[in-house]
């Protein structure tokens, strides 16, 4: 990968990251083996995900050394807290057998059902107990996942280390241009999750903007996803599971998309994928507890 983002530490990250989050990554180092034979550099993972695992073991049988990879990986609901975060932080470090990590998130910024000042000190609390991670050498750099601006806020305003990054789900038809224009005031980066859609197929896959557009520009509808999203300044983490959609991920910088293309499709509504799909469910977004 030639092309980088520049942190607002001064650090350089590849443009584009590969996403771990897939039942086929579990305990199979191969697809990841796979990816890193591709060209990818940066991998994110979870503690949710049960892949770091399968990511640590592929990297060792890479032979990569460990400087020319970022690993990025995050704490999950049940771990935030000061006890929680170095229990948490141990565990993952053991499953990717490295002594520390690039990026360390928070995946969520609340639990289901916490009140506003139980969400805000908790977040405040795993927050500091990363801050001494990251000054004890453990964690180059700290970020956030699926944090909207009023959870952004009570980190920024509470810090000692500011995030790098927020992760959140992005792509045609679902562009959160509010919370994407607010980390970037915050010179916080943006990071697309689910950057080609989400559900059981791609959400976006059969709109007819983006149908029309993979005629016209000669690039599949998963580039096209893949370039909106690159054009407006946020960092995507497709998934892949064959070398062909890998290599086919990162073959995005030879065109770029008029800006009345990236209006359109920053103006796409998500629901048009379901006209022809009508017994596609989208999960209800308000049960989600990052949106409460």
């Amino acid at each position: 990968m030639k092309e980088f983002y520049t942190l607002n530490d001064g650090s350089k990250i590849p443009k584009i990251g590969f996403g771990t989050y897939n039942e086929e990554f579990k305990d199979n180092k191969d697809v990841i083996l796979q990816a890193i034979e591709c060209g990818y550099r940066f991998f994110d993972t979870a503690s949710l995900y049960e892949t770091e695992r399968s990511l640590g073991n592929a990297l060792k049988e890479s032979g990569i050394a460990r400087s020319d990879v970022i690993i990025e990986t995050k704490l999950w609901i049940d771990e935030m807290g000061a006890e929680g975060v170095k229990k948490a932080f141990e565990r993952s470090i053991n499953r990717l057998q490295t002594d520390y990590v690039d990026i360390y998130m928070i995946h969520w910024p609340r639990q289901t059902g916490a009140d506003d000042e139980d969400w805000k000190g908790l977040d405040i609390e795993t927050w500091r107990a990363m801050e001494d991670l990251v000054e004890q050498g453990k964690v180059k750099r700290l970020g956030l996942s699926n944090f909207l601006p009023h959870h952004l806020k009570n980190i920024v305003d509470n810090c000692r280390i500011r995030p790098v990054v927020d992760q959140l789900e992005l792509h045609p038809g679902y562009s959160q241009e509010s919370a994407v224009a607010y980390c970037k005031s915050q010179d916080v980066l943006p990071m697309a999750w689910s950057p080609l859609g989400r559900g059981r197929e791609n959400a976006t896959i059969g709109n007819a903007i983006l149908v029309r557009l993979s005629k016209k520009y000669g690039k599949t509808i998963q580039q096209i996803n893949l370039k909106f999203l690159l054009q407006k300044g946020i960092l995507p983490i497709p998934k892949a599971s064959t070398p062909e959609h890998m290599k086919a991920n990162m073959d995005v910088f030879d065109f770029d998309l008029t800006e009345d293309d990236l209006s359109m499709l920053s103006h796409m509504q998500q629901t048009a994928w379901l006209e022809e799909h009508p017994d596609f469910a989208i999960p209800d977004r308000k049960s989600n507890p990052a949106n409460l």
